[in-house]
């Protein structure tokens, strides 16, 4: 398994991008709860208002349309609705210009733009996400795969090189894939360091998979996204259904998806159940 782009290396005519966090490993809702915003409370001084503070959080980064959202946008956008409701809050306008104009967001470049900038938004951002990377390292004993995931990888990896594209620390799901055994399914490990999904997926094309035998499989629209961006196929995790989701990829989707036949009227039916699920 590679890690990166660089050492890549294709071996079959068909990619499958798999997104973790809540669509790979049942990790998502654990993460968010116990460590990104109990982490921003802590570092921002936000007791006084932790449940109210929460409830938005988990309702931005979870049960929204906006579920998936990298972390330092999803901070930024929990910080400007708690200031919406009259809140007094910190304000983090130069992050926010920061989300909107780097090509890369992770540590490493917010540790770039604070070299150049010696900001104190920056810097206390910086300290928010190193103590979230901290604390999910004392998850181990909370994080999961999804039932029906290590066979279909397994499945997905008889005919088709697989990725995983993240926009997670990629530590973090490089010690969680390999933890659980499901590593060895894998060709290469792309997480946040790598770019956006969407970044990850062009670099990927240029190995020389046709669009059509390239397919992202995520549970949030920011992986639907990345894949209308490079004009790839689609497959959905429904939140809340996933074992039911990634047994229907390994029975159903999958042999759409080599006969030709998962493009149109197929996929469009997966994506509006995708989207109904994600507003009930």
């Amino acid at each position: 398994m590679k890690e990166g782009i660089k050492d890549f290396e294709k071996t079959k005519p068909y990619l499958v991008c798999v997104d973790s966090d809540g669509c790979a490993m049942d990790t998502m809702d654990v993460k968010h709860q116990k460590c990104f915003g109990p982490k921003a409370i802590e570092v921002w001084g936000l007791q006084d208002i932790e449940e109210r503070f929460m409830e938005i959080w988990n309702e931005v980064n979870l049960y929204s349309i906006s579920r998936g959202i990298n972390r330092f946008k999803g901070l930024v956008r929990t910080f400007d609705l708690v200031a919406e409701e009259g809140y007094e809050i910190s304000d983090l306008s130069t992050v926010k210009e920061w989300t909107e104009t780097t090509d890369e967001l992770s540590n490493p470049s917010l540790e770039r733009e604070i070299a150049k900038t010696d900001d104190q938004q920056l810097k206390k951002t910086l300290d928010w996400s190193l103590k979230v990377n901290q604390a999910i390292t004392e998850l181990s004993d909370d994080d999961e795969p999804f039932s029906g995931v290590k066979e279909g990888l397994a499945k997905i990896n008889d005919g088709a090189d697989i990725a995983i594209v993240s926009s997670a620390n990629g530590g973090a799901v490089r010690d969680e894939w390999t933890r659980h055994e499901l590593i060895s399914h894998v060709q290469a490990m792309l997480g946040q360091e790598s770019g956006t999904k969407a970044h990850c997926i062009a670099e990927l094309q240029k190995f020389g998979y046709e669009p059509t035998k390239i397919l992202m499989v995520g549970d949030a629209p920011g992986d639907l996204e990345a894949a209308k961006v490079n004009c790839v196929l689609y497959y959905p995790i429904l939140v809340g259904n996933e074992r039911f989701s990634w047994e229907r990829l390994a029975s159903e989707a999958l042999t759409k998806f080599y006969e030709g036949s998962f493009a149109g009227e197929y996929q469009q039916q997966l994506i509006n159940e995708f989207h109904s699920n994600l507003q009930k």
